[in-house]
């Protein structure tokens, strides 16, 4: 009913909808409270992974993060006495082997009761300081300078040339900062058969370590879930393969399944099982399944405890009431159990295939990535380090942040809108 007074059909009044002065002070002080943590990311996270995008296009070799020298080294030769007649020698170089120097030059105080003869074309003497400038000097220039000289009665043999030493100069651009750009080092590690081999060893590890981890766990949370005498004591021991040092059960498991001397073989020996000693860690495939099964048994505790944490949160009335109903342990963990794990199971799929696809120690530890078990992140030590291509490493790095991207956009995308997540 219209109020009195008013037209039916007059337009109501609507409060304005723009942000007033305090919404507009809280957004301030939202933004303002954010910074610092947007700050740390950026310097954390964001400005590394650029950096790594930047490298993974230069050619830079592990000798090219130390920038190009002019380096110097002088003496004299056959002038040991007043009257003696021989040179004053300047052996010069160009640190780098293909990195030009630019403006290269050096000077020297000439040493006292030495009489110069001849100068080279580079150089110069005035005021009793030899000057001598080269300009532009290629990568790996050597060059040696022989002054012709006579030493006068005022000369010290005693007197060291290195007490007044030369002052240098050199300008050089760095490979990591100029304009140089090369797919050379995608073309390097997407070659051929190789990358195809580190690829499938990366998923193999990766997918069954994951999955491996995951069922062990929910098997151990499954086992844990009801209450018994020494419950707490066998949780803490299910704890020991994930809070021990890495580089203790790593040599562990090496002197275990070693083929010489390991208990594993002499066990296996003694059973009639094998004829002969096995190389665990040696001979392909079985090395990738071993370092998979290490990671299976390293990290399982973390996906028991939080399978646990959520499994006892559940509320046990529905476990009556299926009891009642005549269902089995197996029906009860099918249609009451899983349906309620299916999101912890999700995330820890997530988490865990992240770690794992960035996981290097365990499989350095335990074969070096040699027999097969070479991953992607093997392979950026081995590109950066061993092969002293950090742009090549950079590069493989690239791939590691695209196949994560590839699978975290696959991952929302799809699983985890039927996880309801």
């Amino acid at each position: 009913m219209p109020i009195s007074g008013t037209p039916a059909d007059a337009p109501v009044a609507v409060p304005p909808t723009g942000r007033g002065a305090l919404a507009r002070g809280e957004a301030r002080l939202a933004w303002g409270l954010l910074a610092p943590t947007l700050a740390i990311v950026s310097a954390v996270v964001i400005l590394p992974l650029l950096a790594i995008f930047w490298i993974s296009v230069k050619p830079v070799q592990l000798s090219d993060l130390r920038p190009p020298e002019f380096v110097l080294r002088e003496d004299l030769r056959r002038i040991e006495a007043p009257g003696d007649e021989g040179a004053w020698r300047f052996r010069l170089r160009n640190s780098s082997p293909d990195r030009a120097l630019r403006d290269v030059s050096f000077s020297d105080v000439v040493p006292p009761g030495l009489t110069l003869g001849p100068l080279p074309a580079p150089c110069a003497v005035n005021g009793g300081t030899l000057t001598c400038r080269f300009g532009e000097v290629p990568g790996g220039w050597r060059e040696t300078l022989e002054i012709p000289a006579t030493a006068t009665d005022a000369f010290d043999p005693a007197r060291d040339p290195d007490e007044t030493p030369a002052v240098t100069e050199a300008q050089a651009t760095s490979v990591l900062t100029d304009t140089t750009f090369t797919l050379e080092n995608f073309a390097r590690i997407l070659d051929g058969e190789e990358f195809l081999s580190v690829l499938w060893a990366t998923v193999f590890y990766t997918v069954f370590g994951t999955v491996g981890a995951i069922v062990m766990g929910l098997f151990a949370a499954l086992l844990l879930d009801r209450s018994f005498k020494g419950q707490g004591l066998l949780r803490g021991l299910y704890l020991f393969p994930y809070v021990a040092p890495v580089i203790a059960v790593a040599f562990a498991w090496i002197i275990l399944f070693d083929p010489f001397s390991g208990s594993a073989n002499a066990l296996l020996v003694q059973m009639g099982v094998t004829s002969e000693a096995i190389n665990f860690f040696g001979a392909r495939p079985l090395a990738l399944i071993m370092v998979t099964v290490f990671e299976i048994w390293r990290y399982f505790p973390l996906s028991f405890l939080f399978i646990l944490a959520r499994m006892q949160s559940i509320d046990a009335d529905m476990y009556e009431a299926a009891d009642m109903d005549g269902a089995s342990p197996f029906q009860q963990f099918a249609w009451l159990s899983l349906p309620q794990l299916l999101g912890i199971l999700s995330v820890l799929f997530l988490l865990r295939f992240i770690w794992t696809f960035n996981k290097f120690d365990d499989i350095f530890l335990l074969t070096g990535g040699n027999a097969g078990t070479r991953t992607l992140t093997v392979n950026v030590y081995e590109q950066a380090f061993a092969v002293s291509n950090i742009g090549a490493g950079a590069a493989v790095a690239v791939v590691i942040f695209a196949c994560l991207l590839l699978f975290s956009a696959f991952f929302f995308r799809f699983i985890s809108r039927e996880e309801g997540l």
